[in-house]
């Protein structure tokens, strides 16, 4: 029997999968406020059946949305339009015209239209029991995982620990070696799937999470086909899903990356007056993931204020957002966050928070040797034939004579300036030392 049929990564997620609302009261929402999203689904869409209404809103037809139908009929905020088939699910609704009135009066409030939020004790109860279901990694795994990086030796037994812990991780080191290709490269070895709702509700306001440019859902209603025989034809066969509550979904693990647009207001709720609901701020959109802070020193708030911010987070695992209401709330802060900076830690931070960071790992420039793997690896990718004389010749000839690091970019961004001098003359691409010359003379602006 197979016990992964969906071909998850971690095929136990399914087992942490919240269940489907049986009534009212298991959705944590009042029928106010599924009232108030239901008039607006129809206001805005004009008519709509019973079962289209359920499935905007995420949840069953029975138990849940047939009770908020009954309650809006019986207040003569609907008629019904006939359907095709028998029931209430199958039946097609309209706004009355005091129906319409009710409705604009809850767009004023806010004009979120979706999936319903879950309640804020649901999602934190879930996004806790997902962290205790990490996936540990061993060298081995860290070794194959950074198989196209030439790295010391001993980075993978620097690494391995801030990975597990899933706590806080300072990536410092000069520039051009590698910091956010190994902050990305931890994001896809971290792996995995979690469960992501669609929006939260706090005290009747509506947080929006659910971000496509970083949650990937994974659709767990797919098409299969069995094998085929030859001549035979047969039908395809629809694979549903599991059932769970459809305001969460199920989504490759976040990996959220920040970069100069990161500013104190980007990490408290996002409140557009226009619509009158919330934006989730970064870290909330990163929880079960990571949330990369790239270039760290240089967003447009000072370090020491923006770390300040996240003192208590980083040491409690939970973070306090405001509505705009001046109501203050708990949330999970429960994510692996990697902080990376070409520039000195202890120029930008204090002792007290870099203690806070429990994993600060160096990413230093590469020796002569590791100069060399990378040299000959890129060689191999573009098609090229390796020398070593070349590259001894670049060392002597650029590095030692104009007393220049060697940065682990570099073999890369020469090889293709060298590309790119070749097809400029007409000629094939090789080590050689007229394009070569070519090639640093454009690349070390400090020559």
């Amino acid at each position: 029997m197979n016990n992964n049929p969906y071909g998850l990564e971690r095929p136990g997620i399914l087992d942490l999968a919240p269940p489907q609302p049986r009534s009212v009261d298991e959705t944590g929402l009042s029928i106010g406020f599924l009232t108030d999203l239901a008039v607006k689904m129809l206001y805005y869409s004009g008519v709509l059946s019973g079962v289209s209404v359920a499935d905007a809103m995420g949840l069953p037809f029975s138990g849940v949305v047939e009770d908020v139908i009954s309650f809006v009929a019986e207040e003569r905020l609907v008629e019904m339009k006939g359907g095709k088939g028998f029931g209430r699910a199958s039946f097609s609704y309209t706004l009355t015209e005091r129906g319409r009135e009710v409705a604009r009066e809850a767009v004023s409030r806010s004009s979120y239209v979706g999936k319903a939020p879950v309640p804020l004790e649901q999602y934190t109860s879930l996004i806790r029991l997902q962290m205790q279901d990490v996936t540990f990694v061993d060298k081995e795994m860290l070794v194959e995982a950074f198989r196209g990086m030439i790295l010391p030796e001993d980075f993978f037994d620097r690494i391995g620990p801030a990975v597990n812990s899933s706590r806080s991780l300072f990536l410092f080191g000069p520039p051009g070696n590698g910091k956010t290709t190994v902050a990305e490269l931890v994001a896809d070895i971290l792996g995995g799937e979690v469960f992501v709702p669609h929006a939260i509700e706090v005290d009747g306001q509506v947080i929006k999470v659910f971000d496509p440019l970083n949650h990937r859902p994974i659709d767990l209603d797919r098409q299969t086909a069995p094998p085929l025989l030859v001549g035979v034809k047969r039908p395809v066969q629809k694979k549903t899903g599991p059932e769970f509550d459809r305001r969460w979904m199920l989504s490759k693990r976040p990996s959220v990356m920040v970069g100069g647009e990161l500013t104190l207001e980007t990490l408290d709720l996002i409140y557009n007056p226009n619509t009158q609901f919330y934006e989730a701020p970064f870290q909330v959109k990163a929880n079960g993931g990571m949330l990369l802070i790239d270039d760290f020193g240089r967003q447009r708030v000072h370090p020491t204020d923006l770390l300040n911010r996240w003192i208590v987070p980083l040491e409690k695992r939970v973070d306090f957002l405001t509505l705009h209401t001046g109501k203050k709330f708990e949330i999970p802060f429960d994510q692996l966050i990697v902080f990376a900076t070409n520039l000195d830690p202890k120029e930008l931070v204090d002792e007290a928070f870099l203690r806070r960071i429990k994993y600060k790992i160096e990413v230093e420039n590469p020796s002569e040797s590791e100069y060399r793997q990378i040299f000959r690896s890129v060689c191999g990718a573009k098609g090229l034939r390796y020398s070593d004389d070349a590259v001894s010749y670049i060392l002597d000839s650029y590095y030692q004579e104009y007393d220049m690091e060697m940065r682990s970019c570099h073999p890369r961004d020469i090889v293709n300036l060298m590309i790119d001098v070749a097809k400029f003359q007409k000629k094939p691409p090789k080590l050689e030392k007229s394009l070569i010359d070519q090639a640093c003379m454009s690349f070390f602006v400090s020559i």
